[in-house]
């Protein structure tokens, strides 16, 4: 396509970063990778935030602790940060406003009264069954330059990056 929001040359700023670190020797390559990740990533979440989740006091970390609260049910403060990939300090807030918002329940460990149980209240759940439908739509929105075969192929791509960080 030659519209401009389905055009995948390459971007000014891209052509200004190739001009300045061209002489140090570096993969262009993997700098365009990482960095087109990383501006796709943020545009995703900012108009997420903008679009979705602020009319309900949400922030992207925050529904993404949610989302993981309704997928895999109530969890340990500790696993929650490590699957909602935040720190433990910076999960701490993100409860306290949830819980503030009356999405969550923080319990002590049934047998360990050190550790923390975070439960989705109804209420979550109620509001990431009306929210998430939303949020594909604009996943859906998105991707409408790919095509199927686009798609399955960045999903392997990103899966292969994502494996490899992760050792």
């Amino acid at each position: 396509m030659t519209d401009s929001h389905h055009d995948s040359s390459i971007t000014r700023a891209e052509k200004a970063a190739h001009k300045r670190v061209r002489a140090l020797g570096v993969d262009l390559g993997a700098m365009d990778a990482v960095a087109n990740i990383f501006r796709a990533a943020n545009s995703i979440r900012n108009k997420a935030e903008r679009d979705l989740l602020t009319p309900h006091g949400l922030s992207f970390t925050g529904f993404t602790v949610l989302w993981v609260l309704w997928v895999w049910g109530p969890r340990e403060s500790h696993q929650l940060a490590e699957e909602s990939a935040v720190s433990k300090s910076t999960l701490t807030g993100i409860i306290k406003t949830l819980h503030g918002l009356k999405l969550v329940e923080r319990n002590n460990h049934p047998t360990d009264g050190r550790r923390l149980v975070i439960t989705p209240t109804r209420k979550a759940v109620r509001l990431m069954e009306d929210l998430f439908p939303k949020f594909n739509k604009l996943e859906k929105e998105v991707t409408r330059g790919l095509t199927k075969q686009d798609k399955s192929d960045l999903i392997k791509k990103l899966r292969t990056v994502l494996h490899t960080l992760e050792g």
